[in-house]
């Protein structure tokens, strides 16, 4: 098992590594965006330029970032967006807004999802099935920046349940504190909502299919014959290996929840770094964007990893087939 971690995370090293390499070698084909602003902020953005080796030609651009990355860890500071300031210190500052509504999303969904997928499973082949089946196909087809301008139409413009946006975080008081209040989770509903409708398609999706295929199972049947009834065996038994393949899944979307949702937080205000990362794209600014680039890829290659790493620790039969 230490072997495998140790290859699986010098792999994602170097998949991060190739993504990155590609990011900057596309974003500095563009032409660089002239600076606006003051005097003195475009002296201080011109001189940092400099430092950064700007106007170098693009190999040794390439040398000087990943330098600066490994030694300092410097991604730079804001040229476009939030100038002068660092990015790292701007991405803490919008990072609690993303956790808080993909949390929420994911306390509510998961629950839901696999709810709904047991009870599918259960009533296989009835009209509860079907009815559940063909709301999952809708939700998992239906983007979700659809369904998000259905909810924010529909309860936050006619019915005038909610604000079209979330409420507004003030960055000189505690954000954590504000993002986890009860005022700003009334206020984010719509977009918890928005992104819970494809998770709990997806985990219903799954709990149903597996746990369809295990209660047809031979030792399903051998458990009936020793006197369980159909909700003992399946509760005792049938769940517990149907949770096999869908408890690395709520590994994965837990890890997954500092991603975020970039046309969601747009859609609905949220000062989450999907927004920033959308932004920062927009205005082309190359801090802004490598920095949560790497941040993304991270991300994916850490829930990828974690996923793979549990399925060890979860069913037996991998650590048995390893030796």
């Amino acid at each position: 098992m230490v072997k495998y971690v140790i290859k699986r995370l010098l792999l994602a090293a170097l998949t991060l590594f190739v993504i990155m390499s590609m990011c900057f070698i596309l974003i500095k084909l563009l032409p660089l965006p002239a600076v606006t602003g003051s005097e003195a902020t475009v002296a201080i953005i011109e001189a940092r330029r400099e430092a950064m080796g700007y106007y170098l030609p693009i190999m040794e651009q390439f040398f000087l970032f990943w330098q600066r990355i490994f030694t300092s860890f410097d991604w730079g500071i804001g040229e476009s967006m939030y100038q002068t300031q660092s990015v790292l210190e701007i991405i803490g500052q919008k990072l609690p807004a993303t956790i808080g509504v993909n949390v929420y999303s994911l306390i509510f969904s998961i629950p839901i999802g696999i709810g709904l997928g047991i009870f599918a499973a259960v009533k296989k082949n009835k009209w509860q099935d079907h009815t559940i089946s063909t709301l999952v196909m809708v939700f998992i087809s239906v983007p979700s920046f659809v369904l998000a301008f259905i909810i924010q139409y529909v309860f936050c413009y006619k019915l005038g349940w909610f604000g079209l946006h979330v409420n507004r975080v003030d960055s000189t008081m505690n954000v954590w504190a504000q993002i986890f209040s009860p005022s700003m989770f009334v206020s984010m509903i719509p977009a918890i909502a928005s992104l819970a409708f494809g998770t709990i398609a997806g985990f219903t999706r799954y709990t149903r299919a597996e746990l369809s295929e295990v209660l047809t199972s031979d030792y399903m049947l051998l458990a009936r014959t020793k006197g369980l009834t159909r909700r003992q065996a399946t509760i005792r038994h049938a769940l517990r290996n149907a949770m096999v393949v869908i408890f690395p899944m709520i590994l994965g979307q837990f890890i997954s929840v500092l991603a975020g949702s970039l046309i969601i937080e747009q859609i609905f205000g949220i000062p989450g770094i999907g927004a920033l990362y959308v932004n920062s794209i927009t205005v082309r600014d190359y801090n802004f964007f490598m920095a949560i680039s790497a941040f993304y890829t991270a991300i994916g290659l850490v829930a990828g990893i974690v996923i793979d790493l549990s399925y060890g620790f979860i069913d037996p039969r991998i650590r048995i087939g390893a030796k």
